[in-house]
């Protein structure tokens, strides 16, 4: 399964009152697990950037009037994402920003059951909160201290972090399929094909202690669970 996790940088909070993207940062993932393949791009919003954001991401309007508009990579960004689902934490703020982009452009909007909100998935898990993306990072003990300042790609490599843990953490691998994926480091996933036994073991148990087990089992009393086992096996 691909998803695409994902953060946004704007110049304010609202794309409907002229708001731009500024940034964006998306980690692939295969089954909750980063690939390593990423998209990343800083983008010229075409307008000033207001002090509030610029105190929030530090990207100034003379840093950015040299990157390109968002017209300019949309088709690349487009193609990065795919049809594979998309993660973001507040994802409808996100969401809002990009679909307005698109529309822009002419393209069509992403559609929101594409979307899974790990604010959202936190909150339920915890209603009571915090669940600030920093305060997820402090209970599952993941290493945030790079995050000075909000920036697309590595909040959106640290949500990665995030919601493996919230999808069950890195043991999501350990069934008993006949195809696991395991993670072999922090961004390498292995795929290891198992095999059936073709037959059983025999049993490694002896009459003796197959004799002194029935003998416990008899004197649990005849409410014990383990006479259900007995029972079956006699009818066997």
């Amino acid at each position: 399964m691909r998803e695409i996790i994902f953060d946004t940088e704007t110049t304010g909070l609202d794309p409907a009152t002229g708001d731009r993207i500024v940034e964006i940062g998306c980690v692939e993932c295969i089954n909750h697990v980063p690939t390593g393949e990423t998209f990343h791009v800083y983008i010229n919003p075409e307008r000033d950037m207001p002090e509030a954001a610029f105190k929030v991401h530090g990207l100034s309007t003379e840093f950015l009037k040299t990157k390109p508009v968002f017209a300019a990579i949309a088709e690349d960004f487009v193609n990065f994402i795919g049809d594979a689902k998309l993660v973001a934490h507040n994802a409808m703020f996100d969401l809002g920003f990009i679909n307005a982009e698109l529309k822009r452009l002419g393209y069509d909007s992403i559609d929101q059951s594409r979307i899974v909100d790990t604010l959202a998935l936190a909150r339920k898990k915890n209603p009571f909160g915090p669940n600030s993306l920093d305060a997820l990072c402090a209970r599952f003990g993941i290493d945030n201290s790079r995050r000075t300042k909000h920036g697309a790609l590595l909040d959106a490599e640290i949500l990665a972090e995030v919601y493996l843990e919230m999808m069950g953490g890195r043991q999501t691998g350990l069934d008993l399929a006949a195809e696991k994926i395991i993670v072999t480091s922090e961004t390498t996933i292995e795929i290891v094909q198992t095999r059936a036994r073709p037959a059983p073991l025999p049993s490694r148990l002896t009459i003796d202690e197959l004799a002194a087990h029935k003998a416990f089992v008899a004197t649990l009393g005849d409410e014990a669970v383990w006479k259900t086992y007995v029972a079956d096996e006699a009818a066997q």
